[in-house]
């Protein structure tokens, strides 16, 4: 009864009753009462009438949340429904939240106690001013600046309005309003400023209340950062602001304000203000905080008020020195003018302009350094977010200094980066810019100098280093990687080689003596040698060879002997970590330097038996990592030695790999495989092979023997778990042996396809019995392990072997019964789905060599997988991406033998590639759209071109629009308009001569194909998109005709379709680009190949100068 009578909007509503039910659903009664409370409210607000009764409630109720329940109706119909009401209920509704608001500010005690429904009036406020100021309410300004002056509460509730006013304008308009309104606001508010700004420096130099002031100052930081410029430099905001800062109480936001000015970026006009301001300030900052406070304890123990102060410091300093010429602004680079007499040359920076200002003159110059000190302190305080903040202005600064040092250091490599051709005379002309820029290295040489010992100190763990300090102050192998860890080490490698390339002795004399205090034991901590071996090893390669060699053996040399003298497990981990994490970022010192790189691999030996947490792994990894880089030096015999190094290894590998896990020997093996493959004597090779695989070759041999005396001993799970063993060992060597693998792979080739054939069939034996359960048991799942593996083993090794066709009619008839038969007979839960890539990875081996062996192939697996996968989306996923990748190769390189398919075959393999790149699993997608591709293209130079596309050209079309315009397929748009370009280039080029429309069916005749297709288009998209025009929609398929031999015009006409279809917009649409943005990663790249360092070289794809 009680909820009809709420219902019934008739008459006024009955408020204590709605109290009644508000206080019901925020209660704590039962969850049926809170059930059919919500579902009243619910009823209420979405009633078109009920907001009528909105002031009603709001003048009854004295209920905080019915009255905020009021205002969200509301705020609903301001938001959706304001501009289709009568204007006099919105003049109506205007004046009163217009009067509720000064009716409780002009109280000082009404104003306190309602303030957070005052705060909430205040935002409908400002939502109704979005749409009827200025228009309609031309007055608002004036109205609200001559109220605020007649009481100080309603001024501080004024300054609140104005804030919420420039936030909604300036920060969060987007998608909330049309670009013209912003554009209208903007302007209201720019051409009212004036009244603003006057009442802003009236209360800050009269008023003495507190909460005023601070909601004033508050309101000035909303407003800074777009106001016309005259108010802030040629009134006296700033000395008002600087008069302030030295009060405590107004400190933090006078410092946000003076942060929102020295962020401000525009021309050098206002340069005088801008020196005097900082100057007074650093003179102020000196009273409140001297220089020779301790900034990392004073924050670890200040209060919030405090720490929230040196962070609001940092930021102002970086806004500072940040601030650039927006004129300026854009990469270095240097222009050369050939056809002035002089022959000129010009160098553009992204100059931090406010920095330069302040390089001057000595005393601005004195300023400027002693700021820097403030910030180089600020940026060891033990905090993430201020770290980052300080970090960012770094890395802008030193790329700075760097960029001119090393275009003057060779102008001439510089300018080739531009593509400009530079006559040999070019250096001697740039003596008198050298100077300056020599005199500004010089100023910079001491900030320079303690900013790399705050990087060497702070630097960020590197992604190599898997041994770290838990919570508990226990060193233990990590789990989990930290991106955030990860994105600041790759910003502090990058300083801190701009700062080594800006002084490389200074550089390695700091890391030096930091080192040896490390030794001394004066400055010995784990956090200490980790940031530093870090920091060491951030910086290879940006060095010249003879200094860097020179500054790694004292390193190396250095933390030996740190590591023998050093006792405690816990101590010992660390140094190891630490060793070998240098020595794998500098394998160009290690090729040069045989004995070095020895007595590495044999400490590196000593750490695989380590058993604490962390260390065999890094270890193993970094053997693999130096292997890689310095394979040939182990297979030649060096200088003083008797026997080549692998030799040596191969004779105690028993011995070194006794302590390491199954992982960690397949790593140690990979490894011993690189040694090998280096190795261009056959003989030797072999040789070492065949040394290098007796253990599990031994072991082997055993299996088989007993199997053949009783073929359950195979049944055995720790006999099975062998097996697995040592087929993980064989691919690991075969993956980086490739073709020298031959030798191993044949001796047990054959009894591995029989131990293959037999697993599987226990498997489907298990699975048939115990049904799909059974294929979750461990034995099965052990067993399904084998499998896996061989099918990985032999795939592996046919990938990396050479071209060699004796190889693949070795190895590939002997699986056609063993590995494909069995795909067949088995169960759907029972099949492999390593055997679709295995067949995959022969076909785009051997190509056209497998022409024969599809119908083979396709008999074996096209049937079955298709019946298992097209059932739902989600079932046997890996099934489904290796599916078409076999497709695809066969498609590729075996087109042939897909026209011999039927044609109910072929329009299997066709739906099964729409089918495909439907798929909402993007691999998947793409592999299909990649496999359609292919397709297309090979059809379009055969035979069966004409019947091929009358089939399926209208099909692919349609589908291929509907992906595009989904929003769940947008990974894919580059590869769709592909498909799409393809389509509409076969109709303009004329290789289509039959008709693509039904002649039997169809009421009249088109005078080509074109015509049908842009009939047919603007048919489809205009069913699709009921929102366009017909003009829209014409004009869009027209534009696709015009542009089809241009893909770049054709994609944006693309683009620009799919916001206008209203489909994308307000959505985030990073994938329509992802083309330009993968251009722009790869410009990145070139640019940090060009400086050495930049890019590891642990990294590199580099040849291997180790001969």
């Amino acid at each position: 009864m009680a909820a009809e009578k709420l219902r019934d909007l008739s008459q006024p509503i009955d408020v204590p009753l709605l109290d009644a039910t508000v206080a019901a659903f925020y209660g704590t009664g039962s969850k049926e009462e809170r059930n059919a409370a919500d579902q009243i409210l619910r009823d209420l607000q979405n009633n078109p009438d009920m907001w009528l009764q909105v002031m009603h409630i709001l003048q009854k109720t004295q209920n905080l949340n019915t009255k905020f329940f009021a205002l969200q109706v509301l705020e609903g119909v301001i938001k959706y429904r304001w501009n289709a009401l009568p204007v006099e209920q919105r003049d109506g509704m205007k004046n009163f939240i217009s009067d509720v608001i000064v009716q409780l500010s002009s109280n000082e005690a009404s104003f306190r106690a309602e303030r957070l429904y005052v705060n909430k009036l205040n935002i409908i406020l400002v939502q109704i001013l979005k749409h009827e100021w200025p228009a309609r309410w031309r007055s608002f300004i004036p109205d609200l600046v001559s109220a605020a002056k007649t009481s100080e509460t309603i001024c501080e509730n004024c300054m609140a309005i104005l804030k919420l006013l420039s936030e909604e304008v300036f920060d969060f308009s987007r998608g909330e309003m049309t670009q013209q309104k912003i554009k209208e606001l903007k302007q209201s508010l720019n051409s009212e400023f004036q009244l603003i700004h006057e009442l802003c420096l009236y209360v800050l130099s009269a008023s003495q209340r507190a909460e005023l002031i601070r909601a004033t100052l508050s309101t000035l930081h909303a407003f800074l950062s777009w106001i016309p410029l005259g108010y802030i430099f040629e009134s006296p905001l700033l000395e008002t602001l600087l008069k302030f800062f030295p009060v405590p109480a107004y400190r933090n936001l006078t410092l946000q304000c003076l942060t929102e000015v020295a962020a401000l970026q525009f021309g050098n006009y206002y340069d005088v203000q801008y020196v005097k301001m900082y100057n007074i300030f650093m003179a102020q900052l000196q009273g409140i905080l001297p220089p020779t406070t301790n900034i990392p304890e004073a924050y670890a123990q200040g209060s919030s008020e405090e720490q929230a102060f040196i962070q609001n410091l940092a930021l102002f300093f970086t806004s500072f020195y940040k601030a650039t010429d927006l004129a300026e602004t854009g990469v270095f680079e240097i222009i050369v003018d050939y056809n002035s007499p002089s022959f000129s040359v010009t160098y553009h920076f992204g100059l931090l302009v406010h920095i330069r200002i302040l390089e001057s003159t000595q005393e601005n110059i004195a300023s400027l350094l002693i700021g820097l000190e403030y910030l180089i302190n600020i940026s060891y305080v033990d905090d993430t977010e201020v770290f980052k903040v300080c970090l960012d202005y770094w890395n802008s600064l030193v790329s700075e200094l760097f960029e001119p040092h090393r275009s003057l250091d060779n102008p001439a490599a510089a300018a080739t980066m531009m593509g400009l051709q530079v006559p040999a005379m070019l250096p001697g002309m740039v003596d008198g810019h050298g100077s300056q820029l020599l005199q500004r290295r010089q100023l910079y040489a001491g900030p320079m100098s303690k900013l790399r010992m705050l990087m060497i100190c702070r630097m960020a763990k590197p992604e190599e280093v898997l041994i770290v300090e838990d919570e508990n102050g226990n060193i233990v192998r990590e789990t989990l990687k930290d991106n955030d860890v990860l994105v600041q080490y790759k910003i502090m490698r990058e300083t801190l080689i701009y700062l080594s390339h800006l002084d490389h002795d200074d550089t390695e004399k700091q890391m030096l003596r930091k080192l040896s205090k490390q030794l001394s034991g004066e400055d010995w901590t784990w956090n200490n040698l980790n940031t530093l071996c870090w920091a060491i090893g951030s910086i290879s390669g940006s060095m010249m060879e003879e200094q860097e060699n020179r500054f790694l053996v004292m390193v190396i040399r250095d933390l030996l002997n740190l590591c023998e003298i050093t006792k405690g497990k816990d101590n010992k981990a660390v140094i190891a970590s630490n060793i070998m994490y240098v020595v794998g970022q500098y394998p160009r010192f290690l090729r040069a330097h045989w004995k070095f790189l020895k007595t590495v691999v044999n400490k590196l030996f000593e750490f695989m038996h380590e058993t604490h947490p962390g260390v065999q792994d890094m270890a193993c990894d970094t053997f693999l990592k130096i292997v890689q880089k310095c394979k040939r030096k182990f297979v030649i015999t060096q200088v003083g030695e008797n026997e080549p190094f692998v030799s040596e290894l191969l004779t105690g590998l028993p011995i070194t790999i006794a302590d390491l896990e199954p992982h960690q020997i397949h790593s140690f093996y990979e490894s011993v495989g690189h040694m090998i493959q280096a190795e261009s004597d056959a003989q030797k090779r072999d040789e070492f092979l065949q040394r290098l695989m007796e253990l599990p070759n031994q072991k082997w041999m055993e299996i088989i023997g007993q199997a053949h005396q009783n073929v359950d001993f195979l049944k055995d799970q720790d006999v099975i778990r062998t097996v697995l063993n040592i087929l993980q060992t064989n691919t690991s060597v075969a993956s980086s042996l490739g073709t020298y693998f031959l030798p191993q792979i044949s001796l047990i080739f054959l009894d591995m396809l029989n131990v293959y054939r037999m697993y599987s069939e226990l498997i489907s034996k298990s699975i048939t019995d115990g049904g799909p359960f059974a294929s979750r048991t461990s034995y099965v799942k052990l067993l399904r392990s084998v499998k896996r593996e061989t099918l990985k083993l032999i795939e592996t090794f046919l990938d990396k072997a050479e071209d060699q066709p004796q190889i693949g009619k070795q190895f590939v008839p002997p699986m056609m019964d063993p590995v494909l038969g069995d795909y067949a007979r088995n169960v759907p839960d029972a099949r492999e789905s390593e055997v679709l890539s295995l067949f995959a990875t022969i076909v785009n081996k051997y190509k056209a060599a497998m022409i024969e062996d599809v119908p083979r192939i396709f008999e074996a697996v096209f049937q079955c997988t298709l019946e298992m996968i097209t059932k739902n989306f989600e079932d046997y996923p890996e099934h489904r991406l290796k599916f078409f990748s076999l497709l695809r190769a066969i498609a590729t390189h075996c087109f042939p033998a897909l026209i011999c398919l039927s044609s109910q075959q072929l329009k299997l393999v066709m739906d099964s590639i729409i089918w495909a790149f439907r798929h909402t699993e993007r691999n998947i997608a793409e592999t299909g759209l990649n496999l359609l591709l292919e397709m297309l293209k090979k059809f379009q130079g055969s035979e069966f071109c004409n019947q091929f596309y009358r089939s399926y050209f209208l099909t692919i079309e349609q589908e291929i629009f509907a992906v595009l315009t989904d929003t769940f397929h947008k990974p894919g748009f580059k590869l769709h308009v592909l498909v799409l370009q393809h389509l509409f280039c076969l109709l303009e080029t004329g290789v289509l001569t039959e008709p693509l429309w039904d002649v039997a069916t169809s009421p009249y005749s088109y005078s080509s194909n074109a015509v049908f297709v842009r009939e047919f288009t603007i048919k489809l998209l205009s069913t699709s998109f009921p929102n366009m025009t017909a003009s829209e929609v014409t004009q869009f398929v027209n534009g696709l005709f015009e542009s089809t031999n241009d893909l770049s015009t054709f994609k944006n006409h693309i683009r620009d379709f799919l916001i206008q279809s209203k489909e994308f917009s307000a959505q985030d649409n990073k994938d329509l680009y992802a083309e330009e943005a993968a251009a722009q990663r790869e410009r990145e790249r070139q640019r940090m190949l060009s400086i050495p360092g930049l890019i590891a070289p642990s990294e590199l794809q580099d040849e291997m100068v180790d001969s």
